[in-house]
């Protein structure tokens, strides 16, 4: 199947009003699972990537080159089933989203995603987000839009407007991002049932939903995200985090320690496992040395 035919694959599947669920997956082994249990799509998550394939929190820290060459990889493992990437920031302004979207596609994905916060990015379901301002984003979804050369590659829009700003404002800049032409819009982190049912009710686009062991947004059913209209639904976390506990606990067994006060329970608290405490306190270190 060429990547021409898993977009198509997957633009059908967002059409025939079923749920996709697609795991996430972040190097050669998930992908082979997620391709053999027959999975409609897989996610390549940024947060998996940047963990598991270069030891280092979900703070921004990769690069465009990094992210890419792991989907190439990604798409060449998955075969047939079609690949959902992680595209952060763009890695830029807009003229460096056309070089992304550039990059992507030729790697093979079959939808890339793109998010409106400011440079280096967080994982969503971390504090102290910040965004850019809506119109920086349109413009920059505007270069995506146009840099693609396939018509059928999708391109998701995701705001992470929540936590900052509220979820009246999310809702606007979803809305915004869906006129401007996204395919997909993607409400980073809802916090609690009746607000994803108002995304849902008002968001007048193809919905993803974002589901993160620990994070901010209860884990819907499948079937309740049916029953209210939403496109897909990642599960970026699941295979990573059983992954890492299991690493964790048989690790801890063969050293003779105690894993327990290792075991995350939150996003923060796994991202601490590969080093976001350490990275924080540089990056406060020199945020207060340049003011």
């Amino acid at each position: 199947m060429t990547a021409h035919d898993a977009r198509g694959k997957l633009r059908a599947a967002l059409g025939s009003g079923e749920l996709v669920v697609a795991p996430g997956v972040f190097d050669g082994l998930s992908a082979s699972l997620v391709r053999r249990l027959e999975f409609t799509a897989a996610y390549m998550t940024g947060a998996g990537v940047a963990a598991s394939g270069f030891g280092v929190p979900d703070i921004g820290l990769l690069t465009q080159t990094e992210m890419v060459e792991r989907a190439r990889m990604l798409v060449g493992v998955l075969g047939d089933t079609p690949l959902i990437a992680d595209a952060d920031t763009g890695y830029g302004a807009a003229l460096n989203v056309v070089r992304t979207v550039q990059q992507y596609e030729a790697a093979g994905v079959a939808a890339i995603q793109l998010e409106d916060q400011a440079f280096p990015k967080k994982c969503g379901h971390l504090p102290d987000k910040e965004l850019i301002d809506a119109d920086e984003f349109v413009t920059k979804l505007t270069a995506a839009l146009e840099a693609r050369t396939d018509p059928d590659l999708i391109v998701i829009a995701r705001t992470d407007a929540r936590g900052p700003l509220g979820l009246e404002a999310a809702i606007d800049r979803a809305t915004g991002y869906a006129a401007a032409g996204a395919d997909v819009i993607f409400v980073e982190a809802p916090q609690g049932s009746q607000e994803i049912e108002r995304i849902a009710r008002e968001v007048k686009a193809p919905l993803l939903i974002n589901l993160v062991l620990g994070g901010l947004t209860p884990l819907e059913s499948t079937a309740r995200l049916q029953e209210l209209g939403y496109a897909i639904a990642i599960h970026p976390s699941l295979p990573l985090g059983a992954a890492a506990y299991a690493m964790l606990t048989s690790l801890a067994e063969l050293a003779g320690r105690d894993p327990a006060p290792l075991i995350p329970a939150k996003p923060a608290e796994f991202f601490n496992l590969v080093g976001l405490a350490e990275w924080s306190a540089l990056g406060a270190r020199y945020t207060t040395e340049g003011a």
